[in-house]
C-alpha cells in the first residue's frame, strides 16, 4: 500500500515538474510554534513535518521551519521574514511550501493596528518564494483552531482569528495558490488543544495527513455518507442531492432515475451532484461510478424525511410504550422507512473503558443504516418518531423517513455547533470548563463525570457538552434534504429556564441557516412530573411558538407521571406532533393543538378567559373544570373556580382581592383538564389581567 501511493505521488510532482534525477522533493513547512511542535514531548519526531516526511517518504525532504511566536505581519510584534527561520527557507529553494501563519496575527499588539497590511505581506512572502524558486508549488493553510479557552479569546482573538480567515481564500485566489483546510480537520476537536492552541501528537498528525492528502490528492478512493444506504428515502420536492468523497480529480459518474450525471472530486477530495426534484415514488436504484469502484443503493424512496432529535423521551423506544406491543403485532408491509443512529455507549451509570473513550473523542459515537420498518425493527425505534411517521404517512399517501438522532439525558447546548455557540454572548460562557459549570444541570454534569471517571485527558469529550451531538451527529447530515424535524428536549435543562429561552431559538435558527432554507419545527412540551420548575419551563416553551416561526408544540402534560420523567404514553403525542405537521406542512383541514389562551379580562367581580383553537371548549370525561389559579396583588396563589359560559372561561373573584394574573396547569404534576372539541389539551400557561 505504501509503495504504490508513493508511486501516486510521484506521478503527481513529476507532472509538476518538481522532481528531477538525482534530488529529493524539498518540502518547506513555514510556520509559527504550530508547525515548530510546542508542546509536543519530542518535536522532532512528533511535529507535523516530522510526519509528514514519513507519509511521503524517503524521495522527498521535508524541513520544519516553524517558529514560535511568528508573525505574518511584516509589522507583527515578531515577524517571520526577519527570523532565521526565513533565511534558511530562503536558502532552501522548496519545491512545495506549506505555510501556515495568521495565528500570531490575533495578537492585540497587531491585527488591530496592521490589519490592512495582511493581504500584501502575505502575497510578499508568495512572490519572495517565487523569486527563489519560480516553479514552487505554494499552499496557504485555514488556520488550526483558537478556542475558547484562550486567554484573550472574548476580548479581540476570536473575533480577529475569523477576520484572518475570511482573507487566506483570497489571498490564495490572488496569488494562484493552493489552499490547504486545516480549520475544518481540528475544529471539531477541542480533547487534542490542552492549551486551546496547541495540538498534541494526535492533532499533529491529522495536520500531516491534511496535507499529505492535498498534496497527492489522496483521500481514500470513492466513499458515500454513511447516510447513504439501501432502503433509503430522498427528499421530495427539492433536487436529488448525491455527494460524498473520492481521490481528487476523480471523475465520478452518478446514475439514478436513468439519468447520468458526471463531475470530478475537487482539490479536497469531495464531489456533489444535483438531479432535479421529483414527486414522491420509488422504488429506484443509484450507482456512483469511480474508477474500478461501483456502489450500487437499491429499494430508494422519494417521499419526506423527518429528523426525530431530542433526549431520552425522543428515544424511548416503541417496544416500551404502553401501547408498544400491541402495536408491534399488527405491523405490515408499508413505506415507511428508519434510520437510528445508534450509540457507540449509552449514558448510563457506569464508567466507559479506555476504548469508547477514544471512540467519542474521535466523534465516531453515532451508526446507523436505513431499514424496513417491520416489528423487529420498529422495535427499538422511537415511540413518538413511529407515531408521528406512521399517522403522517397514512394521510398524506406519501413514503416516509425518520432518521433518530437522541442523546437520552441530552443538554440543548450539546445540539448546537460551535460557531454559534462561540459567536452568542450568552452562550459562549456555557463553553467554560462545562463539568464545573453551573450553567450545565448538576444531574447532567454529575452523570457525565461517572462515565468519564477513567479518562486521562481533562478534555475528554461527552454527549452532554456543548456542541458534542451536533459534531459528532447533526453536522453528518446537514447536506442531505429533509421535510423538517420534530423535537422533545428539556428536561436536562429545566435548572435554567430563561437560558433555556435564549438557547432554544438558537438552536432552531441555526439548525436552519445550516440546512439552507426554514423547515418546520415541531416540538413536545414537556409533561408533568412533581418537579418544582416545570410550570415555568412548560410556559416557557409555550411562549417561545410567538418568536419561532414555522413551529408547533404539541402538549404532554396530560399524559405525563407524577414520579417518572419517561412517561409511557407515547402514541398521543406523537400523533399530536403528527397533527401540527398535517395542519401546516400538509395543509389539511383538521383541529391540530388544544385550546391557546388569547385574552384574560375583568368584567365586575369575574375575570373572562378567551381562547383561540376551540370551537367548543369541554372537560375531558365531562369532568368539572380545574386547574386555573389565581396571583393576588401580594403574589399569593389560591385556586380559581372555573366554569365554561358560551365557550368562554369565567372564574369567579373572591371578594375583597384585586387579581394581577390567572395561572393555568401550574403545578408541576397537573390533572387541569380543559380541552376542545378534538379532546385536544389546553396548555399551561400565565396570563396578566388587562
Amino acid at each position: 500500500m505504501f509503495r504504490k501511493r508513493s508511486i501516486v505521488l510521484f506521478v503527481l510532482l513529476w507532472s509538476y515538474g518538481l522532481i528531477s534525477y538525482g534530488q529529493g522533493v524539498k518540502v518547506a513547512c513555514i510556520g509559527n510554534s504550530v508547525t515548530f511542535g510546542y508542546g509536543l514531548k519530542n518535536p522532532a519526531t512528533e511535529s507535523y513535518p516530522s510526519v509528514l516526511q514519513g507519509l511521503l517518504g524517503q524521495k522527498y525532504v521535508v524541513k520544519n521551519f516553524g517558529l514560535s511566536g511568528a508573525t505574518l505581519l511584516k509589522n507583527g510584534h515578531r515577524p517571520y521574514y526577519k527570523t532565521k527561520q526565513f533565511e534558511e527557507v530562503m536558502s532552501f529553494k522548496p519545491d512545495i511550501a506549506i505555510i501556515h501563519l495568521g495565528l500570531n496575527d490575533t495578537d492585540p499588539r497587531d491585527w488591530p493596528e496592521f490589519k490592512d497590511d495582511f493581504k500584501a505581506d502575505y502575497s510578499w512572502l508568495l512572490d519572495t518564494l517565487r523569486k527563489q524558486n519560480p516553479d514552487v508549488k505554494l499552499f496557504i493553510c485555514r488556520l488550526t483552531p483558537i478556542f475558547n479557552g484562550h486567554p484573550r479569546f472574548k476580548s479581540g482573538t476570536r473575533d480577529w482569528y475569523w477576520q484572518i480567515q475570511e482573507q487566506i481564500p483570497a489571498v490564495a485566489k490572488a496569488n494562484h495558490t493552493g489552499i490547504i483546510d486545516l480549520t475544518s480537520a481540528l475544529y471539531n476537536r477541542p480533547d487534542l488543544f490542552a492549551d486551546n492552541l496547541h495540538p498534541d501528537k494526535e492533532g499533529a498528525a491529522i495536520i500531516a495527513k491534511t496535507v499529505y492528502e492535498n498534496l497527492t490528492g489522496n483521500y481514500g478512493g470513492l466513499k458515500l455518507p454513511e447516510i447513504f444506504t439501501d432502503h433509503m428515502v430522498f427528499q421530495r420536492n427539492k433536487p436529488i442531492t448525491i455527494y460524498g468523497t473520492a481521490n481528487s480529480n476523480e471523475q465520478i459518474k452518478v446514475l439514478f432515475n436513468n439519468k447520468n450525471l458526471i463531475t470530478t472530486a475537487d482539490n479536497q477530495g469531495k464531489w456533489k451532484v444535483l438531479f432535479p426534484e421529483m414527486p414522491h415514488g420509488g422504488p429506484y436504484q443509484l450507482s456512483v461510478q469511480s474508477g474500478k469502484k461501483t456502489i450500487c443503493l437499491t429499494d430508494i424512496l422519494i417521499g419526506d424525511v423527518w429528523l426525530c432529535s431530542g433526549q431520552s423521551n425522543m428515544s424511548f423506544t416503541l417496544s416500551s410504550a404502553k401501547t408498544g406491543k400491541a402495536e408491534l403485532t399488527q405491523i405490515k408491509e408499508n413505506k415507511i422507512r428508519l434510520f437510528k443512529f445508534n450509540q457507540y455507549a449509552e449514558t448510563n451509570d457506569t464508567p466507559w473503558d479506555a476504548r469508547t473513550l477514544e471512540q467519542v473523542n474521535q466523534l465516531k459515537y453515532f451508526s446507523g443504516s436505513w431499514t424496513l420498518t417491520t416489528s423487529e425493527t420498529a422495535a427499538g425505534f422511537s415511540a413518538i418518531g413511529y407515531y408521528f411517521g406512521k399517522k403522517i404517512a397514512e394521510e398524506s399517501g406519501v413514503p416516509i423517513g425518520l432518521i433518530q438522532l437522541a442523546v437520552g439525558g441530552s443538554t440543548i447546548e450539546s445540539w448546537i455547533d460551535r460557531y454559534t455557540m462561540e459567536h452568542d454572548a450568552q452562550l459562549v460562557d456555557v463553553l467554560t470548563d462545562w463539568r464545573k459549570s453551573d450553567f450545565i444541570q448538576e444531574w447532567a454534569r454529575a452523570r457525565a463525570n461517572v462515565n468519564l471517571k477513567e479518562a486521562s485527558n481533562p478534555k475528554q469529550r461527552h454527549p452532554y457538552e456543548p456542541i458534542y451531538n451536533y459534531e459528532a451527529g447533526v453536522a453528518m447530515l446537514t447536506q442531505f434534504p429533509i421535510k423538517g424535524v420534530i423535537w422533545y428536549q428539556g428536561e436536562s435543562n429545566v435548572q435554567n429556564v430563561d437560558l433555556y429561552k435564549h438557547a432554544f431559538p438558537v438552536l432552531v435558527n441555526s439548525w436552519r441557516k445550516k440546512w439552507g432554507y426554514n423547515f418546520p419545527f415541531y416540538y413536545v412540551q414537556l409533561s408533568s412530573i412533581d418537579r418544582p420548575s416545570w410550570p415555568y419551563f412548560r410556559d416557557a416553551q409555550r411562549k417561545l411558538l410567538q418568536v419561532i416561526p414555522n413551529s408547533g408544540m404539541a402538549i404532554s402534560s396530560d399524559v405525563g407521571d407524577s414520579l417518572n420523567v419517561h412517561p409511557n404514553r407515547k402514541m398521543e403525542v406523537g400523533q399530536r406532533l403528527a397533527l401540527l405537521a398535517l395542519k401546516n406542512t400538509y395543509h389539511k383541514h383538521l383541529t391540530a393543538s388544544g385550546p391557546v389562551i388569547s385574552n384574560a379580562r375583568q368584567e365586575k367581580n369575574n375575570i373572562i378567559l378567551s381562547f383561540t383553537e376551540a370551537k367548543k371548549l369541554s372537560t375531558r370525561g365531562g369532568e368539572p373544570l380545574i386547574g386555573f389559579k389565581f396571583v393576588n396583588l401580594k403574589g399569593y396563589h389560591f385556586i380559581a373556580k372555573a366554569t365554561i359560559v358560551n365557550n368562554k372561561v369565567t372564574l369567579k373573584i373572591p371578594q375583597g382581592e384585586t387579581i394581577k394574573e390567572v395561572l393555568y396547569a401550574w403545578e408541576p404534576f397537573t390533572r387541569a383538564n380543559l380541552v376542545n372539541e378534538a379532546g385536544l389539551p389546553t396548555s399551561t400557561f400565565s396570563i396578566p389581567i388587562n
